[in-house]
């Protein structure tokens, strides 16, 4: 009988426009915090806070390099980066009492909001960092489809169910 056990990141790489490598870093993957109203009076003995179906505070990914590339650098231009943050992650078949890898993809439009160029001493890590407003976001693991946010064009799917769908409909968005 299978019992996976999800263990680890063994490693992981970023690419600039699904194909130029930008090099080796650490992230910090954005929080995925809805967009909430307080609801209160008559019928309700309390107060609720309500998310908004499909909204999303901002959201913001951290990637810390260890050194500057040509490709980090062009990271600086205010506009929206295509960055896909690419892992393996390691997974324990306790059952089989064997270990498989499964790939973990996230998928990202980022609006530059911070760059550190980091410190320059010799024999160290650079420490450079890129900071950015997650405009798009999309989490595959083992290439099937978790989670997609598209702000601008109003998609929230989670495990293949488009939370706006109705949404678009009532707003005679096409999507």
């Amino acid at each position: 009988m299978s019992n996976p056990v999800p263990e680890k990141i063994i490693n992981c790489r970023v690419y600039l426009d699904n194909e130029v490598l930008i090099g080796f870093a650490d992230a910090q993957l954005p929080s995925l915090e809805a967009m909430t109203d307080t609801i209160k009076g008559a019928g309700i003995a309390g107060e609720v806070e309500s998310p908004s179906i499909g909204h999303y505070k901002p959201m913001t990914v951290t990637l810390n390099f260890r050194s500057v590339t040509d490709s980090f650098a062009g990271l600086a231009a205010q506009k929206a980066h295509s960055l896909d943050i690419r892992g393996a992650m390691q997974v324990y078949d306790a059952g089989a009492g064997s270990y498989k890898i499964e790939s973990v993809k996230v998928m990202l439009k980022a609006i530059t909001k911070k760059i550190d160029l980091g410190k320059l001493n010799a024999g160290e890590a650079q420490e450079n960092s890129f900071e950015g407003e997650v405009v798009y976001l999309k989490l595959l693991i083992d290439a099937k489809e978790k989670i997609e946010i598209d702000k601008y064009n109003f998609i929230s799917k989670v495990d293949g169910v488009d939370q706006l769908a109705e949404v678009r409909s009532a707003l005679g968005i096409n999507a």
